[in-house]
């Protein structure tokens, strides 16, 4: 989910033999030390307390490690987690709802820090946060009154480490980081006694494509679900695979969806920004007309390609120009198709600023006014320090967990450096996991679902996943189990209060439904 930042090449050593005298028998070079794995680090188990809708919950916080082993029950990986338990109640009458971001390549300090858990830190809300001291403070908007909650960071991130047989091949990709929380499930419930407890899944970006592959390799194994969150989700990749993973496929030959699916998301953050001519008043129905012709018209006008005439040609370009307030010069010059990247940093280049992928209502200055494309993301210069901070103060201080390695906030460089992800899904790519969750919901019909969306996310747009969802091929009764719902915010809902008060108030309803 954040941005990355590669490293520099490898340091090249050179082996110095003798120039004169007889030859001598060649020694093998040194062998490297093997890689200090650090050893298990305790749990730790606090207490706290924490009001919801004025009634005080006392809780259990344990933070501590799960280790996963192979097919020949040697130790691969010790994967983190911090768990809340309501005090004073039966574990089995209790639900239980297990969270995780995504990336791939991400700790789950945002979900942890700043949505449902008992504290969260302060960061700006479409503003830049400013230096530290950051403020952690009670949440009010947890669900610690709904559920307790399982924190789960990915292999090799927060204080989790690879260990013993395990490789990074092992964890890194789509199969193979579901099979690797799938396990986490089944020890953390066999450990804590809650295979009979209501269980529930909650993954944010890539965590959803987690979900749907997790929720099926759970049930395979028997692990009944009661529900799945999936907040700013991303399914098929087949959908905008093109738009992130190389323009020119996306222009050239075909591959119009991504252009269709993220013009809603654009035109909302033009409105956002005032860049909308004769700017409507209200987002919600000029968003509805913005869908209707990008599911309607714009659709039709990029199927024909260069078969366009010229009238329908300026006519779909007016369209985009009312919507988006971008040039007309502009967008015909992008023969109507406009990557959201560009976008990002045209919307706004007269003033000489770019627009956040992950929350575009987040804006900094650039440098090079004359690129093309944003060349960071102004989100992460809002909510990057002040979560880092957070994790590591409350852990380490409030929680007493304090071991003597870094809190890995993200994985991404390590992935990369061991060959990067596997988005192969089942020997397929690229990566679809919609048919795991038809399949889930079909087999379990009773499991709900519910879809949060934020109307200014660039990295998942909304319109993706509601289109998505709805092209699930199941019967409309499994449809009515999906809950749907939008909010004024990006990628990270909880960002904004707002959203997060109201966010929480939908969920409290779904859990509490039938």
């Amino acid at each position: 989910m954040r941005s990355t930042r590669l490293l520099a090449g490898a340091v090249a050593l050179a082996v110095l033999l003798p120039a004169v005298g007889a030859a001598a028998p060649m020694k093998a070079p040194p062998k490297k030390p093997p890689m200090q794995v650090p050893a298990r680090y305790p749990d730790s188990v606090t207490h706290g307390s924490v009001v919801v809708h004025g009634k005080t919950i006392h809780y259990t916080a344990r933070a501590g490690t799960i280790t996963l082993h192979d097919q020949a029950n040697r130790p691969t990986a010790r994967i983190f987690y911090v768990a809340y338990t309501k005090d004073g109640v039966q574990p089995t009458a209790r639900p239980v709802t297990f969270f995780y971001n995504g990336g791939p390549g991400s700790s789950t300090m945002w979900l942890h820090m700043g949505s449902f858990g008992p504290v969260r830190v302060i960061s700006g809300s479409g503003t830049l946060t400013g230096p530290p001291p950051y403020r952690i403070v009670p949440n009010g908007y947890t669900l610690l009154d709904k559920t307790d909650e399982v924190f789960i960071d990915m292999p090799d991130s927060g204080f989790g480490r690879i260990i013993g047989a395990g490789k990074p091949k092992m964890f890194f990709g789509v199969d193979q980081d579901a099979s690797a929380f799938a396990q986490f499930v089944q020890n953390y419930i066999s450990k804590f006694g809650r295979w009979n407890s209501p269980k529930y899944l909650f993954g944010e970006s890539y965590g959803t494509t987690r979900d749907a592959a997790l929720a099926a390799d759970l049930q395979e194994d028997g692990v009944g679900l009661n529900g799945v969150v999936f907040q700013s989700s991303i399914l098929n990749f087949n959908l905008d695979w093109s738009v992130n993973f190389g323009y020119v496929p996306a222009a050239v030959g075909g591959g119009d969806w991504g252009f269709v699916l993220y013009l809603p998301t654009e035109a909302a953050t033009a409105w956002y920004h005032r860049a909308v001519p004769n700017r409507p008043a209200h987002l919600r129905p000029f968003l509805a007309r913005v869908q209707r012709f990008a599911m309607g018209p714009y659709l039709t006008a990029l199927a024909q390609g260069d078969a366009l005439s010229q009238a329908q040609r300026m006519a779909i370009a007016n369209k985009l120009h009312e919507y988006t307030g971008l040039s007309l010069q502009y967008i015909l010059n992008a023969n109507l198709r406009i990557p959201y990247g560009r976008f990002e940093n045209q919307l706004l280049r007269n003033s000489g600023k770019i627009v956040g992928r992950l929350d575009s209502r987040y804006e900094t200055t650039t440098i090079d006014g004359n690129q093309a494309s944003a060349p960071w993301d102004p989100t992460d210069a809002a909510i990057d320090d002040p979560f880092t901070a957070a994790v590591n103060q409350y852990l380490r201080e409030t929680l007493k967990y304090n071991p003597p390695i870094p809190y890995r906030s993200s994985v991404y460089n390590i992935i990369a450096q061991n060959g990067g992800w596997d988005w192969k899904h089942h020997g397929m790519q690229p990566t679809n996991v919609a048919p795991d969750i038809a399949a889930t919901m079909t087999n379990e019909p009773s499991m709900k679902v519910f879809v949060a969306m934020g109307y200014y996310d660039f990295a998942t747009p909304y319109e993706a996943a509601l289109y998505t969802f709805e092209h699930l091929g199941i019967p409309p009764s499994l449809q009515r189990n999906i809950t749907y719902r939008y909010y004024r915010v990006g990628h990270m809902i909880y960002l904004n209060p707002q959203s997060l008060a109201h966010y929480q108030r939908d969920l409290d309803a779904w859990y509490s439904a039938p």
